[in-house]
């Protein structure tokens, strides 16, 4: 298996809810679709506030490397302003099994 789980934890920036978060994606979203080796996105908030923003890649090269541009490439985009940056977590990780 050669897929890669590309997995963000944070915070939202404060008096923001994750409506706004995922309304500030739009451009992201976008932008992920026409990533090579981008399979699916999946954002989740936990009970506690914390934001888990979860993407599937086929391999964990491709994630890295669309990683590595997102910045120089959406510098504008709202979602950074939504963000808590001081919060987040990223990383990225081979996938070891999978079912469905």
């Amino acid at each position: 298996m050669s897929e890669a789980m590309e997995i963000t934890t944070f915070q939202l920036a404060k008096g923001l809810t994750i409506k706004d978060f995922v309304a500030a994606n739009t451009d992201v979203d976008a932008w992920l679709r026409k990533q090579p080796g981008f399979i699916l996105r999946r954002i989740c908030e936990g009970s506690d506030g914390w934001v888990i923003d979860m993407l599937l890649w086929k391999s964990a090269r491709e994630g890295q490397r669309a990683a590595s541009r997102i910045m120089s490439e959406l510098p504008d985009s709202p979602v950074h302003a939504t963000i808590d940056q001081a919060t987040v977590d990223w990383s990225i990780q081979s996938c070891r099994h999978g079912l469905g």
